[in-house]
């Protein structure tokens, strides 16, 4: 019996490669339902396997990116909304999930590899789970660099101790003309305000550029993260997963154009650039074995 129901599980799964292509479609800024017409399958096929990679991924990262020695580590946070901005959004709707979602997100500066990812609210309590993150996957002394928000200055510290050279990059903005005030852009950046924090950065290298970039990339990689349309995430659970898909084709098998490898070669995780199809079975290799089926239960009719 149990061999019967494994042997229909296989039938009803889309093929490898099928998968593969899903996979490339979500991570090169598709919606979920561009994906299913292009695919020529369901919406929820195409949720669950979110659902699904997303779980994987997050296991998989978790268990090979660490003990990577980096010598220049940029943070920073990109701004989304799950369900709806947090202004419209009922006490309810609050609890499930929805309004303004944070993604923190920790950058090598040299081998552009995204060494940690969090996806949360913007309170001192997040940004000290992200930095305890960062801390645990980094081995050696690091410079870090950050915006202003203050919610990094105990972070840090906590995290890292005496054993980091920090400092803080506070852009300075000028007041919005008429015109600009019309944009969804913000202001005009004038200058930077460069704040030593602990330890002896270099002030070469404190830039939070690599990682701001790399927030473009993120909005430009997946659909949920693209202003003024309604491809927004409608789950939290479903959010999440879409960054730790994003995050581990980002570093495993996206060809990084400066370094012309991928950030996971550059850091030393990986020989090679990884497929699509090699993504998918390694989340193959994450999914829990489906168990034996029960007993049918007949339904008594009552006259």
């Amino acid at each position: 019996m149990e061999e019967a129901f494994t042997t229909i599980l296989s039938m009803n799964r889309l093929s490898v490669s099928d998968r593969a292509k899903i996979l490339g479609m979500l991570v090169e800024g598709n919606s979920l339902r561009s994906c299913a017409r292009m695919a020529d399958v369901s919406l929820n096929t195409v949720t669950k396997l979110v659902v699904d990679f997303g779980a994987a991924c997050e296991q998989f990262h978790n268990q090979n990116v660490v003990n990577v020695r980096i010598r220049r580590l940029q943070c920073d946070e990109i701004w989304c909304f799950v369900g709806a901005k947090a202004k419209n959004v009922t006490l309810e709707q609050k609890a499930q999930g929805w309004g303004d979602t944070w993604t923190w997100t920790g950058l090598c500066a040299d081998s552009k590899l995204c060494v940690s990812y969090l996806v949360g609210g913007r309170s001192a309590d997040w940004a000290m789970e992200f930095m305890l993150d960062c801390a645990a996957r980094i081995k050696g002394r690091v410079q870090v660099t950050t915006d202003g928000h203050k919610a990094y200055l105990e972070a840090v510290e906590t995290a890292f101790g005496a054993d980091c050279d920090y400092a803080m990059l506070q852009k300075i903005y000028g007041a919005p003309s008429d015109e600009e005030t019309r944009r969804y852009s913000p202001a005009r950046c004038i200058g930077c305000d460069l704040k030593v924090v602990s330890g002896d950065p270099d002030p070469k290298h404190v830039s939070t550029s690599y990682v701001e970039r790399h927030n473009l990339s993120m909005r430009m990689g997946m659909r949920r993260f693209t202003r003024l349309t309604n491809a927004f995430s409608k789950k939290i659970q479903n959010h999440a997963a879409m960054v730790a898909i994003y995050a581990v084709h980002y570093n495993f098998a996206r060809i990084h154009k400066t370094l012309r490898i991928t950030p996971s070669m550059a850091a030393g995780l990986s020989d090679h650039v990884w497929s699509l199809e090699e993504i998918v079975m390694m989340a193959d290799s994450y999914m829990p074995k489906p168990g034996k089926r029960g007993p049918y239960k007949t339904k008594r009719i009552s006259n």
